[in-house]
């Protein structure tokens, strides 16, 4: 069976850095729902298209077509009594945006009175390379399609 909208697949992963660095080793298998349900890429979704199980893959992704590149204007200090007494490097806070939305910033340096949030993924502004394997292939449930995930 080949991968196709509508599709369950289960992928076999490693993904590297242009310099070959290893940024997600793939511990585990990636299953998502193939069709623009936003499990994945779109830019790796279109390359896995018509794959079939063992099928090995070699997908370069930029920036742009990954995490995105890295945005300053998500990078703010904001004072430390903002920010519950036990805060610490590497915390992820949810902050409410103007627009009503929720976002999530990671806590990257704390300087006296001084907090620094980071808003932006930790690979964004990288291009990535994802190599693996097709592992599985399999008509996605009605009740998968609806909920539009595995």
């Amino acid at each position: 069976m080949k991968i196709s909208r509508n599709q369950v697949v289960t992928l076999k992963y490693q993904v590297s850095d242009r310099d070959g660095e290893v940024v997600d080793a793939g511990q585990e298998p990636l299953t998502y729902l193939h069709g623009g349900y936003g499990g994945l890429f779109d830019a790796l979704e279109v390359a896995l298209q018509g794959k079939a199980v063992g099928d090995e893959f070699s997908i370069e992704l930029t920036a742009e077509q990954a995490f995105g590149e890295y945005d300053e204007e998500l990078v703010s200090v904001e004072q430390r009594d903002a920010f519950p007494p036990n805060v610490q490097v590497g915390t992820s806070v949810e902050l409410d945006a103007e627009d009503g939305e929720t976002l999530l910033f990671k806590i990257t340096h704390i300087d006296g009175d001084n907090v620094t949030i980071n808003g932006n993924h930790p690979l964004c502004g990288l291009d990535l390379v994802f190599t693996g394997t097709v592992v599985a292939v399999r008509p996605a449930t009605a009740k998968e399609i609806a909920r539009g995930t595995v």
